[in-house]
């Protein structure tokens, strides 16, 4: 029995796992549950996203990634090594190989800490893939021809913005303004405006409902409760879209420049390409009500959401691992 390979997109949010042959198995949210008396693991993935901000004292529900990268060590490995082990992939005698993401631009140590989780958690050979190449693979581009293809994936932790060809990364920027920093505008906004707390699944809940970052482009409203600053009581009030396109413009403003940045310094025959193909928007925050119109009007080229946006990186990682052996050996 041979261990199958596997692709991991290990994200700020959610962790997807790619199996050759069988596609994506795994979309849990990285989040863990840990007893903080005995530090042991209680809960992983869903389970564990449940009780944030629900826990007990002695239960801390931690996010061991912030803006992609490994922010607790420890939690990382006992979270890839219990995904690894529910899916069985390893072999008799023989452990699997493992392509996981990172973004672009961290350091050689994050990327280090990144291998060795892979490494504890039961991968034999690890393979480290820069994201937006991967997310533009997963949304179908052909990135190995030598025309310029251009991909913003806009994560949880991270937005990485590249220009792709020749199968390589040409230019590329990587910004930690993305999906949780959106969370977090909506909860400070409604902080100051309304002198209300809420907590940070009931902010992403009004991201995915009501929000937009285009202004006039959705009218839609949205009762929320939370705690009342002032008298300490449980309040309702009622929050429309263009409030939160308000509360994101700052922030999103963020991710249009990193994506002019990048034009600005692609080389002319790809600049003349990517206003051919346009440019392709994926992670979770090409599902944000607004994004493309907003790019497309900024940028002044063609601008599509991928297919499945969310899954671009994992499918990509599956490609990927089709042609494993002819990915440079690092």
């Amino acid at each position: 029995m041979f261990a199958k390979d596997i692709g991991i997109d290990l994200g700020t949010a959610n962790v997807l796992i790619h199996v050759k042959g069988k596609g994506i198995v795994l979309n849990e949210p990285s989040v863990v549950a840990i007893d903080r008396n005995t530090k042991k693991v209680l809960a992983v993935g869903e389970e564990a996203r449940q009780m944030v901000g629900r826990t007990p004292g002695n239960i801390i529900a931690i996010r061991p990634l912030q803006d992609g990268v490994i922010a607790d060590f420890d939690v990382t490995e006992a979270m890839l090594k219990h995904f690894i082990n529910k899916l069985n992939v390893k072999g008799f005698l023989s452990k699997p190989r493992i392509l996981i993401c990172c973004p672009t631009n961290i350091t050689s140590v994050e990327q280090k800490a990144i291998r060795e989780a892979a490494e504890k958690s039961g991968g034999k050979k690890i393979y480290l893939e820069e994201e937006p190449k991967v997310a533009a693979i997963g949304a179908g581009m052909d990135i190995f021809q030598p025309s310029g293809n251009m991909v913003v994936d806009i994560g949880g932790g991270t937005t990485d913005v590249a220009v792709l060809s020749m199968g390589d990364i040409v230019t590329s920027e990587s910004i930690k303004i993305a999906g949780d920093v959106f969370d977090n505008d909506i909860l400070q906004y409604i902080k100051k405006e309304y002198k209300l707390l809420i907590g940070e699944r009931t902010a992403e809940n009004i991201k995915i409902e009501i929000g937009t970052v285009f202004p006039d482009s959705r009218h839609e409203e949205m009762d929320i409760r939370g705690r009342d600053m002032v008298t300490g009581l449980p309040r309702t009030i009622t929050i429309g879209s263009e409030e939160i396109e308000k509360a994101l413009r700052e922030s999103v403003s963020g991710i249009v420049q990193a994506a002019k940045n990048v034009l600005e310094k692609t080389p002319p025959e790809l600049s003349a390409d990517i206003i051919d193909r346009g440019v392709i928007i994926t992670g979770g925050g090409a599902l944000l009500h607004g994004m493309d119109h907003l790019l497309m009007e900024e940028l002044k080229v063609p601008v599509f959401i991928a297919e499945n946006p969310m899954d671009c990186v994992a499918i990509g990682t599956g490609i990927m691992l089709d042609n494993i052996d002819k990915i440079s050996r690092r």
